[in-house]
């Protein structure tokens, strides 16, 4: 490693330089292609030949590399514009700019200066500041009812609490409603090709019942809300019935919440559609990218242990299926959305490594989930650690690692 740290200096690769220079490990690998030597994180094929398939285009104001998906491998997949994501990817690049951290070499660095409490509280207010504007927008054009939606370890919840707290501001009345709620009953939830109920698809939610409630609360009718019984698998009411004013707003999360199917029969000028995700505004180094899908598997995993009592092996055993859900029904709509909000915190990855290590280390050696852990582990040895007693009450994180001064 000191010597490829040596050669990074002289190739001008400050960022690789500063990256391996905290990394734990005593060797690496490096890679050499006519003459030039460079360092990517995971595997990598063993000769050029075996990369057929590939398009290199100019795109705004980088490159654009479109490569084939998984499910078609000898044929590149077209590209999507998706302009909203890549405004909020560009919004999540000058947030790292402002905080003056792009590269894990850089937050390191930061760590090591001891900057990194004033970093948290300014990367907490950027993000404050955010849904701040959210709810500003959702009370200029008197909007009655908020969808939110994205994929799993998001942090939807902490998001839904934090809004509703800046709606309050305004001196509205939010009403969390959850759409896990509107299930249908266990006998008419569809099955998937294994015959286990699937409660991804958007069949397993009472349209009908739903969108007929929310009509109603918004023409100021007393509704009944149903709660879903999940031991019983069975619809109830909660006792109550809901009446709203003009002052109150209702606040929905749900997977579902970007599909017009859902909502394409109420009144379209009372709905707002967020969509929330963890774009990740930080690199290993000039050419190795965090992976949003990485940061997210860490996140869950930490949560399943400490709420679900879900070991690691497991959570990695079923993320395949989570992933194949998002692919089918919450990327395809995000672009639906009247706002995205990026939920990364620059900083995370240094705090979710004290919590994910241990339950990495746990996954047996002998089980298919054990490559999958060792390479997370791997990318944690990159990071230096954060103590979690750092973060604040209200953070996002917080909804993870614990210690939320919400109700999660």
């Amino acid at each position: 490693t000191s010597e490829a740290i040596k050669r990074f200096h002289e190739y001008g690769m400050f960022a690789k330089e500063k990256l391996f220079r905290y990394r734990r490990g005593s060797r690496m690998n490096l890679y050499e292609l006519d003459g030039y030597e460079e360092y990517f994180y995971g595997y990598m094929v063993p000769t050029t030949e075996c990369l057929k398939y590939f398009e290199l285009e100019a795109y705004q104001d980088g490159f654009l590399l479109k490569m084939p998906s998984y499910k078609n491998p000898k044929q590149v997949a077209e590209f999507v514009k998706r302009p909203k994501l890549f405004q909020t990817l560009k919004e999540a690049d000058q947030w790292g700019s402002t905080l003056e951290i792009d590269t894990v070499g850089a937050l390191n660095d930061a760590i090591v200066a001891g900057r990194m409490n004033d970093i948290i509280l300014i990367q907490e207010a950027l993000q404050e500041k955010k849904i701040s504007n959210i709810a500003d927008e959702i009370i200029k054009n008197n909007k009655r009812i908020v969808l939110i939606a994205g994929p799993s370890s998001s942090g939807k919840t902490t998001f839904s609490h934090r809004l509703s707290i800046q709606l309050k501001v305004h001196g509205r009345n939010p009403h969390p409603i959850p759409m896990d709620d509107y299930f249908k009953n266990r006998e008419e939830t569809p099955r998937d090709e294994n015959g286990e109920y699937d409660y991804e698809v958007l069949e397993a939610i009472d349209v009908e019942l739903f969108q007929q409630n929310m009509t109603d609360l918004l023409e100021g009718k007393s509704v009944l809300l149903p709660k879903f019984d999940f031991i019983q698998g069975r619809r109830k009411h909660r006792g109550e019935a809901l009446q709203i004013s003009d002052r109150d707003i209702l606040i929905i999360e749900g997977i579902h919440g970007l599909n017009k199917k859902l909502s394409d029969q109420m009144p379209q000028d009372s709905i707002y559609k967020i969509y929330i995700s963890p774009l990740t505004q930080i690199n290993l180094d000039e050419h190795n990218r965090v992976p949003t899908t990485d940061a997210r598997l860490l996140r869950r995993l930490i949560r399943d242990a400490a709420h679900r009592g879900t070991i690691a092996k497991d959570t990695i055993a079923r993320w395949h299926s989570v992933r194949r859900g998002e692919e089918s029904y919450i990327f395809p709509y995000q672009e639906e959305a009247d706002v995205m909000f990026n939920s990364a915190l620059i900083y995370e990855l240094a705090v979710l490594k004290q919590y994910a290590e241990p339950l990495l280390y746990a996954v047996p050696q002998d089980c298919n989930e054990y490559q999958e852990a060792k390479r997370l582990l791997k990318f944690l040895d990159y990071f230096l650690g954060i103590p979690g007693d750092t973060i604040p009450s209200n953070s996002l994180i917080r909804e993870f690692i614990g210690g939320s001064c919400f109700h999660i």
